[in-house]
């Protein structure tokens, strides 16, 4: 079911105004600009900031609902938090056992991340709690956190379908380390169970399948919690604390993205993206796209706070369709819905394997893609774990994003390419990760008008 027939309440308050994208067609990427903050080390700088003994700061602090809906679950717990002011945030860390009871449900938007990470971190607390989210996030699965949780002795109640609301008994003392083979790469998964892992007795291993982002393992080692990394495990015991730290949070690349693969399919775009996070977990979308024949420069390379950081130069080229290699799917796997506008600019077939996890985020990105493609004339066949896109000429329509903050983005980029205007319905959610899209798109040269409609 999709759209936003049923809503709570507590829903209709945040999303009671409806959101069209209106994109004409052409234009090009020119300038330079600083995205906004990485959303999965926001997340983690509150939870680990918050779990910490002292006073951490953060800078570069993504001011957007699904961060919000982290930092104000740790408030409804205690936890003293002032700001964000311009990204800036002061964590008064109340340590590992310093969260109390909150007095009414943990509400979490629209965010998976602080579902997941938050059911394994609740698991092992002297308090019972309970974790609820908007439609789009009450539709995911969370038998893949609540499942291995139970193992270790957590007690976490879903719906029959195994979504939330999560009802959480706390059992301090009572988790038990387990040696966990994740059967998916997911990074929201193995961070969870390294949070429940800091309350279990003996170790906690979790061993990956292929590498996923190593936000959480890096900025735990960062506030001085000990980890062991040996290949694709990471394990973690209960003997630790974390030390109070500052934070430089480095710009999301999954909200680069757009903005990469627009100046790459615009001819006469020319861009500098400044200050964006390069950890390698994360770099797939510069490597697909550099398979593909984008004109990508990495500069300026640096280390800030335990994380890699660089300017990214892109310059428009003629992309070509290639097979995407399957070791770089989860190295991406949030970046598809723009890839595959990339895909329809580049001349031949290009071909997604492996990539059933897009079916279980936000939306299923492969069906809503290829739904969106096809009313814009695109050539694009969704398969089980992925898509195959022919190259074609773009042309205008009207798509519907599902509340999808990624679709809709996507598409407002495919107008770079478009030989008629593109309208995209259902955008509120383009707020839960990069509230300034709009504007950046517009300043850096993308002809988009946003309309509401109450």
């Amino acid at each position: 079911m999709h759209g936003n027939a049923f809503l709570t309440s507590s829903i209709i308050i945040n999303m009671s105004k409806s959101i069209t994208f209106q994109v004409q067609p052409g234009g090009k990427l020119q300038g330079e600009a600083r995205v906004p903050g990485d959303k999965s080390m926001s997340h983690r700088s509150i939870m680990l900031g918050s779990l910490a003994e002292g006073v951490t700061h953060v800078k570069g602090f993504l001011e957007a609902e699904d961060a919000l809906a982290t930092l104000q679950a740790f408030r409804d717990m205690g936890v003293e938090i002032e700001g964000p002011v311009n990204g800036e945030l002061t964590i008064h860390g109340v340590g590992k056992h310093g969260l109390k009871a909150p007095k009414n449900d943990l509400y979490l938007g629209n965010s998976g991340t602080s579902m997941r990470l938050l059911s394994g971190l609740l698991a092992g607390q002297a308090f019972n709690s309970v974790l609820t989210g908007d439609k789009s996030l009450s539709g995911r699965p969370m038998k893949r956190v609540t499942e291995p949780l139970a193992t270790m002795g957590a007690d976490i109640k879903t719906t029959e379908r195994g979504t939330a609301p999560l009802h959480i008994t706390g059992r301090a003392g009572q988790l038990t380390g387990i040696d966990y083979a994740m059967p998916i790469a997911s990074a929201q998964v193995k961070s969870c169970l390294l949070l429940a892992g800091m309350y279990a007795q003996g170790v906690t291993c979790v061993t990956e399948p292929a590498p996923t982002r190593d936000h959480t393992e890096r900025m735990l080692a960062g506030f001085n919690y000990p980890v062991k990394q040996e290949g694709n495990k990471v394990s973690i015991t209960a003997e630790g604390s974390l030390t109070a730290a500052d934070i430089d949070v480095p710009s999301d690349i999954s909200s680069a993205a757009f903005f990469l693969v627009g100046a790459s399919i615009a001819p006469g775009s020319d861009l500098l993206l400044k200050h964006v996070g390069i950890n390698p977990t994360r770099t797939g979308i510069i490597d697909i796209l550099r398979l593909m024949g984008a004109n990508i420069e990495v500069l300026n390379e640096r280390t800030v706070g335990g994380e890699p950081v660089a300017d990214l130069h892109v310059v428009y080229s003629p992309l070509k369709g290639i097979d995407i290699p399957e070791h770089l799917v989860p190295l991406a796997i949030d970046e598809f819905p723009v890839l595959f506008v990339a895909a329809a600019c580049a001349e031949g077939q290009t071909r997604l394997t492996g990539a059933e996890e897009l079916r279980v985020k936000e939306s299923d990105r492969i069906q809503v893609m290829a739904d969106g493609l096809q009313i814009l004339g695109v050539d694009a066949q969704p398969t089980e774990d992925g898509m195959i896109i022919q190259s074609g000429p773009i042309g205008g329509g009207e798509v519907i994003s599902h509340g999808d903050h990624r679709i809709a983005m996507s598409f407002s980029i495919a107008g770079l390419r478009a030989d008629a205007p593109i309208t995209i319905r259902d955008c509120e959610n383009v707020n839960t990760s990069f509230p300034e899209f709009r504007d950046l798109a517009t300043r850096l040269g993308l002809n988009l008008v946003c309309r509401e409609e109450a």
